[in-house]
C-alpha cells in the first residue's frame, strides 16, 4: 500500500522548521503577493532557503502560486518562475488556468499541483486536469468520502490530496465575496476578512424611522423588515433574509478528520493536507505531531488503531470546535457554532526554544507568563509533555531576574530555563528530546461561557461520531446560551497557579508542593513506579493525594 504523506503549512521560515521537526513529510509555502495568504512571512529568498532546508532533512517542499490572477499579477510571474526553477521545489500549487498554462510552458520540468481553489469535486474534473499535465489534484473540502473513493477508483494514475484538518469556509473553498463587499479584502487573493464570523445583531425599523433590536420568533417574523448590523459598522444595515433554520450567518467549525483518518489511510490517498499558514508555530507543532503519531501507529497496527488520544492532543490547540464537515456528504448542524465565533482551548502558546546550551533552554515567550504557571515542553517524539512549574524569570535579554510578578511577551524577553529546575530529569535527555524549535504551552484562564463552549464542542464531536445522543448536545447548547448571558463574571484555571490552594498531584517538575509536601508522598512513590516521562493520570493523582 502506498504511504500517504503528511503535508503541513509553513507561513514563515520558523514555522517550516517547526513542521519538519514535528514530523511533516512535506510543507507548502508561498510569498504573500502570489499565494492565498497575504500574511505569509516569506520573501522569495526565504522560499529558496526553505526549500533547501526541507530537502536537507529529506522532506518535500511545495510552493503556492494559487491566487486567481488579475492583470497586475502577471508581470511578477516571469521572475517568480525563474527563481523557483533554480530552487527546484517538489511541486507548484496552482488554481488559475492561465497561471497553469504559463508555468507549464515556462518551466515544463516542474510538477504542477491543482489547488483546492480550483474546486475539484468530481472524477471528471480530475481527469480534465490530468489531461492537461497536472501531477497532483487537491480535492475540494466539500468532497465526501464516498465521492473520494469513486474518484480514486476512476483516477488511479494521478496523485490525490485531501484536506484532513483546518479552517472551513462558508462557500466553496474561498469563493466568498462577503469579505470583498464589507471590507474590500479579496478572499480569492488571500486576504479574507472572515466576515462570516463577525458578530451581527438583528435590527428592525419602526414607522417613525427609529431602529430597535428584536428577537426573531414566529410572532415577529411577519411584522417587520429585518436588517443585520455588524458591531464595528453602526448604521450600515444589511437586509436579512430568513428561512426556517434561522437568521444567522455561518460560522463553520474547524475540519478535523482524525476520527476517520484510518479510512483515508486505507484508501491510499497520496497526501493528507493540514490547513493553516496563518496559524501559529504552536498550531503547526501540535497538529503535525498528533497526525504523525496517528499515521505511524495506524501503519504499525491498523486493526487496533483508535483516534481518542490524538483528539485529546488536538483539543489543546485553539479551535472553533471540530467537525467531520462533509465527510459523510451532508453537512450537519453540529458543524457550526451559532453562539460563539472564537477559537478556544484550555491551553495557549507559551514560547519556543530558540537555543539549547549545556545547562539550559533559551525560551522566546509568546504570551504572558505568571509566577506558578505550568509550562509543558512538547517533545517532537512523544505525546507525553515535559512539565515545569516556573517560579522565577531569568530574562537574559534584558539582564534581569525576578519572582514577584509576571512577564509579558510584548517586552520580547528571552528566558533562561536551567536544566537544574528539572530536578527529576537527566540533562542528556533534555538536550536530545527537546532541541531548538521545541514548542512550549501553558494553561489559559477561561470564562465560564468559554468552558461551556468547550464542553459543547466535545459533545458535538461525539454526536457526529454516533457516540452521544442529540438530547445531550441540546442540553449543553442551552448551558452555553445561559453561560454567555452571564459571561465575564470570572475566569478560572483548571489547576492552581502557585499551589497555595492545593496541588494537582501530577508531579510537575519544579512544583515545590508536590516534591516536598508530605501529603503527596504516596503520589511520588506511584510516579516513580511509572515509565520515564509518564505522568499520573487525573484519577491516579486524585486517588493518591486523597489517601
Amino acid at each position: 500500500m502506498k504511504t500517504a504523506e503528511l503535508l503541513m503549512p509553513a507561513g514563515s521560515l520558523e514555522k517550516l522548521k517547526v513542521a519538519v521537526l514535528y514530523g511533516a513529510d512535506a510543507v507548502y509555502m508561498g510569498t504573500p503577493d502570489l499565494s492565498l495568504r497575504t500574511r505569509s512571512n516569506f520573501t522569495l529568498e526565504e522560499v529558496v532557503e526553505g526549500i533547501a532546508f526541507a530537502h536537507a532533512h529529506g522532506k518535500r517542499a511545495y510552493l503556492t502560486l494559487n491566487l486567481f490572477s488579475h492583470n497586475c499579477d502577471i508581470e511578477k510571474l516571469p521572475e517568480y518562475v525563474e527563481t523557483i526553477r533554480k530552487a527546484k521545489p517538489d511541486g507548484v500549487i496552482i488554481a488559475d488556468p492561465g497561471v497553469f498554462h504559463f508555468v507549464k510552458n515556462a518551466a515544463p520540468e516542474l510538477d504542477l499541483h491543482i489547488s483546492t481553489q480550483a474546486n475539484v469535486c468530481s472524477w471528471l474534473s480530475v481527469q480534465f486536469w490530468e489531461s492537461l499535465g497536472a501531477d497532483l489534484i487537491v480535492l475540494a473540502r466539500e468532497v465526501s468520502f464516498d465521492e473520494l473513493k469513486e474518484i480514486r477508483a476512476k483516477c488511479p494514475n494521478v496523485k490525490l490530496e485531501a484536506f484532513v484538518h483546518g479552517a472551513m469556509c462558508m462557500t466553496y473553498s474561498g469563493r466568498c465575496l462577503l469579505s470583498n463587499y464589507l471590507a474590500e479584502r479579496g478572499a480569492n487573493q488571500g486576504n479574507c476578512a472572515n466576515s462570516c464570523r463577525w458578530n451581527y445583531t438583528v435590527k428592525l425599523r419602526l414607522k417613525d424611522g427609529t431602529l430597535k433590536e428584536l428577537e426573531l420568533n414566529d410572532e415577529t417574523r411577519e411584522l417587520f423588515d429585518f436588517f443585520l448590523e455588524e458591531e464595528q459598522r453602526p448604521g450600515e444595515l444589511m437586509t436579512l433574509e430568513e428561512d426556517e433554520r434561522g437568521s444567522y450567518i455561518l460560522n463553520a467549525k474547524d475540519l478535523c478528520l482524525m476520527p476517520r483518518l484510518n479510512d483515508y489511510l486505507a484508501l491510499g490517498i497520496d497526501s493528507l493536507k493540514v490547513e493553516g499558514r496563518n496559524r501559529s508555530a504552536y498550531y503547526v507543532a501540535v497538529t503535525a505531531r498528533a497526525y504523525r503519531m496517528a499515521i505511524d501507529d495506524w501503519r504499525e497496527n491498523p486493526t487496533a488503531w483508535q483516534p481518542d488520544a490524538y483528539m485529546r492532543e488536538l483539543a489543546t490547540i485553539p479551535n472553533r470546535g471540530y467537525s467531520l464537515a462533509f465527510h459523510e456528504g451532508k453537512l450537519k448542524h453540529h458543524a457550526h457554532n451559532f453562539e460563539d465565533t472564537h477559537t478556544l482551548a484550555e491551553w495557549e502558546y507559551a514560547g519556543i526554544v530558540v537555543e539549547v546550551t549545556e545547562d539550559a533552554f533559551m525560551l522566546d515567550i509568546k504570551n504572558r507568563m505568571e509566577q506558578g504557571d505550568v509550562l509543558e515542553f512538547i517533545s517532537p517524539a512523544s505525546l507525553v509533555p515535559l512539565l515545569l512549574r516556573i517560579y522565577e524569570f531569568q530574562d537574559i535579554r534584558h539582564k534581569r531576574t525576578f519572582t514577584t510578578e509576571g512577564i509579558n511577551a510584548g517586552q520580547q524577553p528571552l528566558l533562561r530555563i536551567p536544566f537544574a529546575w528539572f530536578h527529576e530529569e537527566d540533562a542528556t535527555r533534555l538536550s536530545k528530546d527537546f532541541p531548538p524549535y521545541t514548542i512550549v504551552r501553558k494553561e489559559r484562564a477561561l470564562s465560564q461561557d468559554a468552558w461551556a463552549r468547550l464542553k459543547l464542542d466535545v459533545v458535538a464531536q461525539e454526536v457526529e461520531r454516533g457516540k452521544a445522543r442529540e438530547e445531550i448536545y441540546q442540553k449543553k447548547r442551552q448551558e452555553l446560551v445561559e453561560a454567555v448571558a452571564v459571561q465575564n463574571e470570572g475566569v478560572t484555571f483548571r489547576t492552581p497557579r502557585l499551589g497555595v490552594e492545593g496541588c494537582c498531584g501530577r508531579g510537575c517538575n519544579g512544583c515545590q508542593h508536590f516534591w516536598n509536601d508530605p501529603r503527596y508522598e504516596r503520589a511520588r512513590q506511584l510516579l516513580k513506579s511509572k515509565k520515564q516521562g509518564r505522568l499520573l493520570s487525573g484519577a491516579e493523582a486524585q486517588q493518591a493525594t486523597e489517601a
